[in-house]
């Protein structure tokens, strides 16, 4: 079960990706986030894009990250300059430096 919904979700980006590729006269497509360290996306893309003639750019897995690190950066620089959150979480606060 979990390899068909990998499958089916991979399918789904790639093919949804291709499209907006195709509708935007792109030339090259390019894998980032967390979601770029899986094996069965890489592969899928660089079958479907090459064969549509997409350069396609794929990023060593190492700098495949996903945001929980830059939040937890930003949050880190926050507390370290001594702000503190006030009470409720904000979604839309604003990532800047806290120096």
């Amino acid at each position: 079960m979990c390899a068909s919904f990998q499958e089916a979700v991979a399918e789904t980006l790639v093919d949804k990706a291709l499209r907006a590729a195709r509708n935007f006269k792109a030339k090259d497509l390019v894998l980032g986030g967390g979601v770029a360290a899986n094996s069965r996306l890489r592969a899928l893309l660089a079958e479907k894009g090459a064969a549509e003639g997409f350069g396609v750019r794929l990023p060593a897995r190492i700098l495949c990250t996903d945001n929980a690190a830059m939040i937890a950066h930003a949050a880190w620089r926050r507390l370290s300059a001594g702000r503190r959150a006030g009470g409720a979480c904000d979604p839309a606060l604003p990532l800047r430096s806290w120096r």
